[in-house]
């Protein structure tokens, strides 16, 4: 009697073990979703209390879109090493979470996401762009430019003091310029925080659009971070000479300049990362050859 009863129970654990082996894979990445579900809160709350600019929301609707363009090439049977490492950053994110500030025990959170994604993915599809799309989720834009603005604001002032000085009798103290004797600050919004988000966003979407491999990917990145300190400098530069010969430009031509430098900035980008690779397999399911 024992017996059979064992027997039945065993049964119904394979039964069972074998309806969660069966899952589709959306319904895995789903799973791990739901198990990070207090990262996603907090971002959540970040974003509704507008303490963060909302550009994650890009970076995640692009994730999104690539699993939903692989839908009907999503493995049966994941990569092992990705779920492995999916687990482990789960396993992290959790014991991160009340220990370490909320926006670092989130990395790991939306790693994990990445990692499970990449798990069920075709195996063309590189990993880099798809990790940094991750990390873009994250609504880090305020810390950004708290720790990191001031530095770049006196990086852009040193430069623009350099291209301005043939022209100007210019003068800097930290990330404020004399200009002819006119005062000028380079502020907040001129640290190209926001460049640089949008320049790295460009850089994945467009990388596996162009079906790029791993290495060709972290080859071609950091020209693509010369390229956001490029049209950086040179909005500034151009904004600082205005108003140094003294033409200030109204507030709609900081604006209209602003966007005209982004979208050249990130035209280069992608430009740049688009550029044919030796063989790869891109983003939508189309391919790039050599050229």
């Amino acid at each position: 009697m024992l017996d059979s009863h064992r027997l039945i129970r065993d049964a119904r654990f394979v039964r069972w073990g074998i309806a969660i082996d069966r899952l589709p894979a959306w319904a895995w990445i789903a799973l791990q979703a739901l198990a990070l579900l207090p990262a996603w809160a907090w971002m959540a709350r970040r974003l509704a209390d507008g303490s963060d600019d909302p550009l994650g929301l890009l970076a995640l609707a692009a994730l999104a879109t690539l699993a939903g363009l692989h839908r009907k090439a999503l493995r049966a049977s994941p990569a092992l090493p990705w779920l492995a490492a999916a687990t482990l950053l789960t396993v992290v994110a959790t014991l991160a979470r009340g220990t370490l500030p909320p926006l670092l025990a989130s990395l790991p959170a939306v790693l994990a996401l990445a990692a499970t994604l990449l798990a069920f993915l075709p195996r063309q599809v590189a990993a880099m762009p798809v990790l940094l799309l991750a990390v873009l989720a994250l609504p880090l834009l305020s810390s950004l430019q708290f720790y990191a603005g001031y530095p770049l604001r006196v990086l852009t002032a040193a430069a623009s003091q350099g291209l301005l000085a043939p022209f100007f009798t210019v003068w800097r103290e930290g990330s404020t310029l004399l200009v002819d004797g006119r005062l000028v600050i380079v502020d907040a919004p001129c640290s190209g925080v926001q460049m640089a988000w949008l320049g790295y966003f460009t850089a994945g979407a467009s990388a596996l659009w162009a079906g790029l491999d791993d290495r060709t990917v972290l080859a071609r990145l950091p020209l693509a971070g010369l390229t956001v300190l490029t049209g950086n400098v040179l909005r500034n530069t151009l904004l600082v000479a205005a108003e140094g010969a003294g033409w200030p430009l109204p507030a709609w031509g900081h604006e209209a300049l602003g966007l005209a430098v982004l979208g050249a900035v990130c035209s280069a980008i992608a430009w740049q990362m688009q550029r044919p690779a030796a063989r790869a397999t891109s983003f939508g399911g189309r391919y790039a050859h050599a050229a």
